[in-house]
């Protein structure tokens, strides 16, 4: 048959702990108790019997007697009562040759004394005796003598002692409500612990020692195994708990958990997010150390008292990675899309003159259409000579006049031929400035966007216009920190169009800034590229 033992819980093993606890200071105050009886008894006891030692010694019967032959007759009597009136366990005579003539004791008698450090050399002496197995306060006081005869010889010796008290009479005598103050002590601390037991019970949910360490394996394994970046906050904006991905993502020091936000250098639109001042919607996007994170807060509430707050964090920056290498593609299919319609409009046109019969009206047509179409061309060819940057402003334009937005280029444009990956990104900051200008100045009438690409010999500037409502002043220094579109910066919606852009700008070398004007918002992009002619054309502003 195989035994089984029953595990005490965590509430239980603290109870038993408590109460050890509780009899090991009992045990402790009985020893300090006793030691104090003890003391207070040799010194309150150890003077008494040394005055009726003294007083004894002193007395002319036993001098007197000392003297002269078989003193013990008539010491008996005085040694009794000396007894009887003090209380004392012993009382004992020896004569100047050290015998005992007569004591309490009747045994010792004729025995000799055993005497004291003082006592062997002449002076009175107290302390710890062992007569009989029995332990006693002892006094030893010298008998001189009185007479002419034997003035200032010692006589004999007489000593006077009581036993040491037991140990219940020690505590006994303590203090009369020492054994009530013990129970009441006990009473308490089994009350104390029985309760912090409960609290215990109660503060770990009911969970024993080993679920508990299996709860935080759990916790540690989900946490540090997840691709996700977890930050935890207390209501005071303390870090409580960060993984290993969620301090790489905002570049957070190892000893970060138990810091304030403030100390960790932690401000502007992150701060807002993680603390909950910013919206509370989900998919909040943040640039950090340029990276594009989206975050999700969750505050953590216990019966209605708040706990702080969980965010997780996904690095979307390679996703906008590939979301810019597809924007080229996408170029070209939205402009193979505007032609395909502009053409079919311009076809419907054509077919419905012919039909009614206006043939010359369709030669006039033709002819404008074909003036319209050679004038961009020819302007787009003459000032941009980057073929992927001249295509995108093709294909934005036509986007843009679906939308009633004419999209002109400034006269002082001028842009060489760039480096294959240079021109990527120059077309990226290009695509997502028009996009959002024309986003802008869409609601208005007679809407128009201006775009201006300059170059120098290490250097492109792109300036984009807009007619439209323009950036609110509130908005318009983080408005690339928040990962805003002009859209997002009017009505709050979430978008990274911005963000991008300052990360291509920043890591070119660049920055980007936007203005207000009468006539609406200008966005300024700088960027450091290489070109492939060797110089910078005619005209180029630096």
């Amino acid at each position: 048959m195989v035994a089984t033992f029953r595990r005490h819980s965590l509430a239980g093993e603290m109870l038993v702990l408590q109460l050890a606890i509780v009899v090991v200071v009992l045990l402790a105050v009985a020893a300090v108790s006793l030691a104090q009886s003890q003391a207070t008894f040799n010194r309150v006891e150890g003077r008494r019997v040394s005055a009726l030692a003294e007083q004894l010694a002193a007395n002319p019967l036993v001098r007197s007697q000392l003297v002269r032959p078989a003193p013990g007759e008539a010491l008996a009597p005085l040694v009794l009562a000396t007894q009887a009136q003090s209380g004392v366990t012993s009382v004992t005579v020896a004569d100047g040759a050290g015998r005992i003539v007569s004591s309490t004791n009747p045994t010792v008698i004729g025995e000799r004394i055993r005497l004291g450090p003082g006592s062997a050399r002449g002076r009175g002496w107290s302390g710890q005796f062992t007569l009989d197995g029995n332990r006693e306060l002892a006094a030893q006081v010298p008998v001189l003598g009185a007479t002419e005869e034997n003035l200032g010889r010692i006589l004999g010796t007489v000593m006077i002692g009581e036993a040491d008290p037991t140990v219940w009479q020690r505590l006994s005598g303590a203090s009369s409500y020492l054994l009530a103050y013990l129970g009441i002590a006990s009473g308490l601390g089994v009350a104390g612990s029985w309760l912090l037991a409960r609290r215990v019970k109660r503060q770990t949910l009911g969970l024993e020692p080993g679920e508990i360490a299996g709860l935080a394996e759990h916790r540690e394994a989900m946490l540090y195994g997840i691709a996700e970046g977890v930050i935890a906050l207390d209501p005071q904006h303390r870090l409580t708990l960060v993984n290993d991905m969620g301090r790489r993502l905002l570049g957070l020091p190892e000893d970060c958990v138990g810091q304030s936000l403030e100390g960790l250098g932690i401000d502007g639109r992150l701060r807002d997010v993680l603390s909950g001042t910013a919206a509370g919607e989900r998919d909040e996007v943040v640039v950090r150390h340029g990276r594009v994170l989206v975050m999700n807060r969750m505050t953590v509430t216990k019966d209605g008292r708040p706990l702080g707050s969980v965010t997780t964090l996904r690095d979307r920056t390679e996703l906008a990675r590939l979301e810019r290498e597809i924007g080229s593609f996408r170029s070209s299919s939205e402009l193979l899309r505007a032609q395909a319609h502009e053409f079919a409009n311009q076809l419907h046109t054509i077919s419905g003159l012919i039909q009614i019969g206006e043939q010359d009206e369709v030669v006039r047509y033709i002819r404008a259409l074909s003036r319209h179409r050679q004038s961009l061309d020819v302007t787009l060819s003459r000032r941009v000579r980057d073929t992927a940057v001249a295509a995108l402003l093709m294909a934005k334009a036509s986007l843009a006049a679906e939308r009633k937005v004419r999209l002109r280029i400034s006269d002082d444009t001028a842009l060489e031929r760039l480096a294959p990956e240079d021109a990527a990104d120059v077309a990226t900051v290009v695509g997502n400035l028009v996009d959002n200008a024309v986003d802008a100045a869409a609601a208005r009438d007679d809407a128009w966007v201006e775009v201006a690409l300059r170059q120098d010999a290490s250097s492109v500037e792109i300036v984009v216009r807009d007619s439209g409502p323009g950036v609110a002043p509130e908005l318009a220094r983080e408005v690339f920190s928040h990962g805003f579109t002009t859209k997002a910066a009017r009505e709050g919606e979430r978008g990274i169009g911005l963000a991008l852009t300052k990360l291509v700008c920043e890591r070119h070398g660049g920055e980007i800034s936007v203005a207000n004007t009468p006539e609406g918002a200008v966005f300024t992009a700088r960027m450091t590229v290489s070109h492939l002619t060797g110089t910078v054309a005619e005209g180029a502003a630096p």
